[in-house]
């Protein structure tokens, strides 16, 4: 399954099954899980691991050093990808450096379309979407089915909380609650992302939970000590009230606003 114009380095470990393309170069220290599809002209550095059922296509680079003039090949530098991953034209996504724990790791079954970038250090979680030309700078989280517009631009060591969604062209510098969108340069919050969670399967009382913890923060004229006491309190009965407040109260950036 290795195309004979492709270059592997034998130190590399390919599963049998798994299919790399022409012109592609895979260097040492990199794993490929089963069924996993290289397509052509990417490059691939390690230390990597690939998980099963990924599609990589063409003109990728893959656990590359990271963009980071601090960096210093000390040996722990890595890169995790799992498994279900769909990876379009021209993305880069670089390993971690030892500063921030050595280790960039993206989950299952996201969708990353062409010409985003994972910088060093950044963390996804599952079943995210990042449209074209969507960039991480380092450090950043992101959580589960987050969702980024296309050429959206995060700063380092932000959060993406789960099920938000982020608008074209949003330039992210503080942190983004879970269940919220937001949008402009810089982002502002803009409501809460009532498509994705019914998409999810989110019940109609979990939504206006959502809304009025919304509400609380953005729209009730109140301190922002007071909405988050609120908040908790909320917090103390519905679980998605109760991750709105731990995910605010843990942000050291603060949220966006």
């Amino acid at each position: 399954m290795i195309d004979p114009l492709a270059r592997v380095d034998p130190r590399a470990v390919i599963a049998s099954d798994a299919e790399i393309g022409p012109w592609v170069s895979v260097g040492p220290n990199v794993t490929i899980g089963s069924r996993t599809k290289i397509e052509a002209h990417c490059v691939i550095k390690g230390p990597t691991t690939i998980g099963e059922d990924n599609i990589v296509f063409p003109f990728c680079s893959i656990g590359d050093d990271p963009q980071d003039k601090k960096y210093q090949p000390d040996g722990n530098s890595t890169l995790e990808i799992g498994d279900r991953n769909t990876i379009r034209e021209y993305c880069s996504i670089n390993r971690g450096t030892s500063q921030g724990g050595g280790l960039t790791r993206i989950g299952h079954d996201n969708w990353i379309m062409a010409y985003c970038h994972v910088a060093h250090d950044c963390l996804i979680g599952n079943n995210c979407v990042f449209a074209n030309n969507s960039t991480l700078a380092g450090h950043v989280e992101v959580h589960d089915y987050a969702v980024l517009g296309g050429f959206s631009g995060v700063h380092q060591f932000c959060r993406l909380g789960e099920n938000s969604f982020s608008a074209i062209s949003t330039i992210i510098v503080k942190d983004v609650p879970p269940f919220f969108m937001v949008s402009g340069n810089t982002a502002r919050a803009r409501g809460v992302n009532k498509v994705g969670l019914r998409r999810r399967g989110f019940s109609t009382v979990s939504i206006e939970v959502v809304k009025k913890c919304y509400k609380l923060l953005y729209m009730k004229g109140i301190g922002f000590d007071e909405a988050i006491k609120a908040i908790a309190k909320e917090g103390e009965v519905d679980p998605q009230a109760y991750k709105i407040d731990q995910f605010i109260k843990a942000s050291e950036r603060g949220i966006v606003r």
